[in-house]
């Protein structure tokens, strides 16, 4: 990545589905698609281009990976979450993420945008599980302020000046691919969680072990099963 680019930045973003159009904004923009790079898989997500591209964003250097990776793809967690690994060797200090999710609060609506202030692991696994690589961070890693408070409540002061409304809450990850029941929905609503969806929580994770300060923002792309009197459908979610 070094041989292909001097740009030295110290925020990253990762753009979830449906939001890949925001790299195109990048000025100066050095692409490399992860098919080039060694360890990097190929993202085969819908709405997932699977590039990483160094650019500027209103003057400020930036990292953006355009398409993450998912478990519901079959790839470990180890596997997802080695761009973070990635971004943390090459100097990245914040981490922005980004996600469609499905709405559980029935206070939401779609198109919400809500800062995720904690998370719930449903996916049955956790990406540092192995040897611990001492490098990076301790074996074992607190995860009480993953969400860094500071980013969070810059995102809200921003979000003010320009008259966004922004929600606030917990997000749940599950593995997918099939979206959540009725059922677990309500379960979910029960332990707390505003929203759900099958990716960021590895990520956070990660980050966190390497001592990144992390802002991540779910779009509500959707209402989660069983809240309106309809099917999921994927083309929803990416619309």
């Amino acid at each position: 990545i070094e041989q292909k680019t001097t740009l030295k930045p110290k925020v990253a973003i990762v753009l979830g589905s449906g939001l890949n159009s925001l790299a195109d904004e990048l000025q100066k923009p050095c692409v490399i698609a992860y098919k080039e790079l060694p360890h990097f898989v190929v993202s085969t997500a819908p709405g997932h281009q699977g590039n990483l591209i160094f650019g500027y964003l209103d003057d400020v250097p930036v990292l953006c990976m355009q398409g993450r990776l998912h478990v519901y793809e079959g790839y470990s967690l180890e596997t997802i979450t080695y761009p973070i690994r990635v971004m943390a060797a090459l100097g990245i200090e914040k981490l922005i993420l980004s996600n469609a999710a499905g709405g559980i609060d029935i206070d939401f609506a779609v198109g919400d945008l809500m800062i995720i202030s904690d998370h719930i692991n449903f996916m049955g696994r956790n990406p540092l599980i192995g040897a611990n690589e001492t490098e990076f961070g301790p074996r074992f890693n607190d995860m009480t302020f993953a969400y860094d408070r500071e980013l969070r409540g810059l995102a809200h002061q921003t979000a003010e000046e320009l008259g966004i409304k922004l929600q606030e809450g917990v997000y749940l990850a599950c593995t997918g691919p099939s979206y959540e029941t009725p059922a677990e929905i309500r379960m979910f609503r029960s332990w707390g969680a505003n929203a759900v969806g099958m990716s960021t929580v590895p990520e956070v994770i990660v980050a966190a072990h390497c001592g990144l300060k992390v802002l991540a923002i779910s779009c509500i792309s959707n209402m989660a099963a069983g809240i309106l009197d309809q099917p999921l459908t994927e083309e929803e979610v990416l619309a």
